[in-house]
């Protein structure tokens, strides 16, 4: 079966220059970035030179933001205050890279990174703010409302959003999850999607991206199996189980 299809990056000459499992919202729309002065978007480059967004990250304080383990590649850049992910805001240089000492890239386990940038990220108004994460006690049941953010592609394949989308989905019963997955899916993992309906979800650009629960970050997009699947859902990091991890390395 395959595993991820979650975040492949579909650039010209990139093919081996970047991750290689990635997600993105498909069925969702636009917003502005007053809507989620949190996120961030992750730039990428090979050289140093050629830039472009390949994944998201939500601003835990003005030196560091939350992404996925998987998303660390080559040199990186951080930029906030735009709702476009190549254009506008401010850009911010990646330091320091701090993935989780428990990830394991096989397995998507503990995939979760913190990203320290070397200037100082300033709160603008409705534009960039840090985000609320999820407390340890955080407990979400089945059926619950959430929305996934990014600038991933809108179809299986397609190109990626220029501009950021959110998209309303549903955690999903573990069990079933892991049922349908047939594979590991731990207690660090949250599953979400529309079982049922298919073109709804994350999937390859989303990688990183936050995954909201009235207003509070609650995942970290992950893995997945197509786009918007309606059978399998997808995999989100489960905040809640890293949150004084998350404290201790921003």
């Amino acid at each position: 079966m395959l595993r991820s299809i979650a975040f492949l990056f579909l650039l010209i000459g990139w093919a081996n220059a970047v991750p290689t499992n990635q997600q993105r919202i498909i069925g969702g729309s636009v917003v502005t970035i007053d809507r989620y002065p949190e996120v961030a978007a992750t730039l990428v480059s090979s050289n140093g030179i050629q830039w472009l967004q390949g994944c998201g990250s939500s601003i835990l304080n003005n030196r560091a933001v939350l992404t996925a383990a998987h998303c660390i590649y080559g040199v990186m850049r951080i930029r906030v205050g735009s709702a476009f992910g190549n254009s506008g805001g401010r850009v911010h240089q990646v330091s320091r890279y701090i993935p989780h000492p428990n990830y394991v890239a096989a397995t998507f386990e503990s995939d979760v990174a913190i990203l320290h940038v070397s200037t100082q990220i300033v709160y603008v108004n409705n534009a960039v703010r840090p985000a609320r994460i999820a407390g340890s006690n955080y407990n979400l049941a089945d059926n619950q409302v959430v929305w996934a953010t990014g600038w991933g592609s809108m179809s299986l394949g397609g190109a990626y959003s220029e501009q950021l989308r959110h998209v309303q989905i549903y955690t999903v019963n573990q069990d079933l999850c892991r049922a349908r997955h047939r594979t590991t899916i731990t207690a660090n993992m949250l599953c979400v999607g529309r079982l049922g309906v298919a073109g709804f979800g994350q999937c390859g650009g989303d990688s990183g991206s936050p995954l909201f629960h009235n207003g509070v970050v609650v995942g970290v997009c992950s893995f997945g199996v197509g786009c918007g699947d309606s059978y399998h859902p997808t995999v989100n990091v489960r905040v809640s189980r890293f949150t004084s991890w998350i404290q201790n390395n921003a």
